[in-house]
């Protein structure tokens, strides 16, 4: 028999199992075999009972509690397969024999692995909780083993009334999530940690000497901390802490303010009351990753055009209006990789910051990293000439604030009345910024008008460099004498057209005398049959020039 852990098997599921995964793939999940992305979306979930025949519900996610024996596991992956079931989850113990992988490929069905250290009933609860009625990221309250799931100060003063004394909730940097009643019977040191919502850097320091962190780290059990003494340095009052763990990763912690010893009952309460935090822990987390996620598809679908596009401007209370949108991302230096990991983390840094400024400025602003850019919609006036100009001053206020450190850029796209031209706004933030993260110089802001020329250059060199152009003509002349003979016409005819035909100062730049730059004109002209004088031929090599690069790159 399969036993359901989820209370609504009729509701349809909005959660894919790519989403669950990453929502708990940290913390409980990992992949063992086969491709999420690819499943369908996850239905109920239920426990698998060996004892009795299995019916399942459509797209079941099913819990393999005990199951081990690999051919065992085998034979229930191909039961389960027969009835459309989209994963089954096993306790890890590294990777699946050949004989289950097999058996998972022709059936169809994704192996996930629960952490070792990590309970079932996290699991089960976890599962529960982020697919409950079919919705991922709901704003509707759920609830945690009958608690409002996230409302830490509810546990708190649950906690409290199971132990009789005032606790707090803290994450691993000694941050105070949460803290219930009867902190007037405490002592100073908790006020003072209450007050500034995170552990003194004093205390901390003494607690780190004396190793109580490093013995939260290592047991699940209750760690006993005696008074530290007289004066600011301490306090008076004892303290009991435990961590709070989700398989082998500490979450936080629980710190109990008592001077009596807690009875057996007590501490076992404490230890339960470990999981429920981080139960809800766990969940605060998934929500709000989940509304990120979410934010970012509505985005992405609505500056993509999209079938929804029109839908999802109105779930982000955008739509029918005028909308401003401008975009930031970090220039990429020569040496710089787009996946290293430094970088993108600079790159999420900027994303955030942007959003901030951008909701002080307009709080009905959304912002969402899309692609390596982080976008940001204002909603607006009718005049598109003061909404551009304040999206200017926007952008130069804020590449202001957050200086020049990595070279951030921001686009500036035209304003946008309807789905296209939302479209036609985000191709143009992405043209601007694509010139921006090139230029050299001080230019960090611009819209498309500003970088128009540049813009198409790029994608003219974009569609040589795919069909693999080479150049061609005098030009291809040139180079093959450079080469050939060591000279500098190239170099020269670069000058002289940059200097839009001063000699005088295209030999300075150059760093040779104007008779020698003169020089090197005329037989450039002879070797190449390229006459100076005719624009049409002065305008092919200036384009052929800026498109194919320097002349080391064109070899």
């Amino acid at each position: 028999m399969f036993i359901a852990a989820n209370p609504a098997p009729s509701a349809r599921p909005r959660a894919s199992l790519g989403r669950v995964l990453d929502d708990l793939g940290s913390m409980l999940l990992e992949l063992v075999h086969g491709d999420p992305e690819r499943a369908e979306p996850v239905g109920p979930v239920v426990i698998h009972d060996p004892e009795d025949s299995p019916v399942l519900p459509p797209r079941a996610l099913v819990l393999g509690v005990g199951v081990s024996d690999p051919a065992a596991i085998a034979d229930l992956i191909a039961e389960i397969g027969d009835q459309n079931a989209v994963a089954l989850i096993l306790r890890s113990s590294g990777p699946a024999p050949p004989t289950v992988r097999a058996a998972a490929d022709k059936a169809g069905v994704v192996l996930l692995g629960l952490r070792r250290g990590a309970p079932w009933a996290h699991l089960a609860a976890m599962l529960r909780s982020l697919l409950a009625e079919g919705e991922v990221g709901v704003a509707q309250p759920d609830s945690l083993l009958g608690l409002p799931s996230g409302d830490l100060f509810a546990v708190a003063n649950a906690i409290a009334a199971l132990v009789d004394a005032p606790i707090t909730i803290e994450d691993r940097s000694s941050r105070v999530l949460a803290f219930s009643g009867r902190q007037e019977e405490a002592d100073a040191p908790r006020v003072e940690t209450i007050l500034g919502r995170h552990v003194p850097e004093r205390y901390e320091q003494v607690l780190t000497e004396r190793g109580v962190f490093r013995d939260l780290l290592r047991t699940d059990e209750p760690v006993r901390i005696d008074p530290i003494g007289d004066g600011r340095h301490g306090f008076s009052m004892p303290r009991l802490a435990i961590s709070v763990r989700a398989g082998d990763e500490v979450l936080g912690s629980i710190w109990v303010a008592t001077r009596q010893e807690l009875t057996d009952e007590r501490a076992e309460a404490l230890r339960d009351a470990a999981k429920l935090v981080a139960l809800h822990l766990m969940r605060l987390r998934a929500g709000t990753d989940v509304q990120r996620r979410l934010r970012i598809d509505l985005l992405s679908s609505a500056l993509e055009g999209s079938t929804g596009a029109r839908a999802a401007l109105e779930r982000l209370g955008l739509a029918g209006q005028p909308l401003l949108l401008l975009g930031t991302t970090l220039s990429q230096s020569g040496d710089q990789r787009a996946d290293d990991p430094a970088f993108i983390q600079e790159r999420e840094r900027l994303g955030d910051a942007f959003a901030v400024y951008l909701h002080a400025f307009q709080p009905r602003s959304t912002t969402a990293l899309v692609g390596g850019i982080t976008y940001g919609l204002i909603p607006t006036g009718p005049g598109a000439a003061e909404t551009e100009a304040r999206g200017q001053r926007l952008a130069a206020d804020f590449l202001d604030r957050v200086g020049d450190r990595h070279r951030p850029v921001v686009g500036i796209g035209p304003v946008a009345r309807d789905v296209s031209e939302l479209v036609h706004a985000r191709a143009c933030v992405d043209r601007t910024l694509r010139v921006l993260g090139q230029a050299r110089g001080d230019r960090r802001t611009a819209g498309i008008d500003d970088v128009y020329v540049e813009s198409l250059l790029l994608e003219l060199r974009d569609l040589a460099a795919a069909r693999g152009d080479r150049p061609t003509g005098g030009i291809r002349r040139l180079l093959d004498y450079d080469r050939k003979h060591s000279s500098h016409l190239v170099a020269t005819l670069t000058a002289w057209l940059d200097h839009y035909g001063d000699v005088v100062s295209a030999a300075q730049s150059s760093y040779v005398h104007p008779n020698t730059f003169r020089y090197r004109l005329r037989r450039l002209a002879e070797v190449g049959g390229i006459d100076l004088g005719d624009p049409d031929e002065r305008f092919a090599a200036m384009l052929q020039l800026r498109l194919l690069g320097s002349p080391a790159e064109s070899d």
